[in-house]
């Protein structure tokens, strides 16, 4: 089977993108070392790869046993705390630009020869925020419109490779009950896209024929679960 790495693959979105890809590909699942990356590859017969994104020379070492590679997918990311540019220090800046995008763009220049040798997709995850900066996510947004360019360039510099990116809507994860907290909102699923609906529509994207490009996705919730 083609193989797929997904990074963010512990819990939320990128364990609902696991389990999507898992009938179709060899999985290698992404994230910091814990007891649920570990139980969520011993269900899926997946292997995982342990390693912090940001730490780029360790990033290094985990990449050298891969010599071929499908399918990459971009899921790891963090969220703003949500304030206006005014109040939003400079750490906050390299703390958003460096996990949702250098780290991004080192871990894809790291696996280009693997993606080459295989034709692969490498499909990011990208936000509604990548197409439109609302007050208060100034670093956020910048972070995913920046992804966007990553994947644009990406796209026109390795035409043997498919380029996705996919712009959910908000979706009902852990982080996003984290954001409607500080919002100071009350929570409600059914307001949010289900991860497994986005899952599908990554798994959708990879699975299109060669003979097209999925270039990009674009995913609003409706309201109705």
């Amino acid at each position: 089977m083609p193989t797929a790495l997904i990074t963010g693959a512990s819990r939320g979105l990128g364990a609902e993108i696991a389990k999507a890809l898992a009938p179709t590909h060899d999985l290698l699942l992404g994230g910091r070392p814990s007891s649920e990356l570990d139980d969520l590859a011993a269900s899926l017969n997946a292997t995982t790869f342990a390693v912090e994104l940001t730490d780029y020379a360790a990033v290094a070492t985990a990449v050298e046993g891969i010599t071929e590679l499908d399918v990459l997918v971009h899921n790891a990311g963090i969220a703003s705390k949500l304030q206006p540019i005014a109040k939003t220090p400079v750490e906050e800046w390299h703390r958003l630009l460096e996990v949702n995008l250098v780290a991004a763009a080192e871990l894809t220049r790291l696996l280009l020869p693997a993606l080459r040798a295989a034709d692969g997709h490498v499909v990011f995850i990208n936000s509604g925020a990548g197409m439109r900066a609302n007050a208060g996510w100034a670093p956020y947004a910048a972070s995913k419109f920046g992804l966007r360019a990553l994947a644009d360039a990406l796209r026109l510099e390795e035409p043997g490779l498919r380029v996705t990116s996919i712009f959910p809507g908000r979706i009902d994860t852990e982080m996003q009950r984290d954001i409607v907290a500080i919002e100071g909102d009350e929570y409600a699923p059914e307001k949010f896209l289900d991860p497994g609906t986005v899952a599908a529509a990554v798994a959708a994207a990879v699975g299109t024929p060669a003979d097209a490009h999925p270039v990009e996705v674009v995913l609003r919730p409706t309201g109705r679960r």
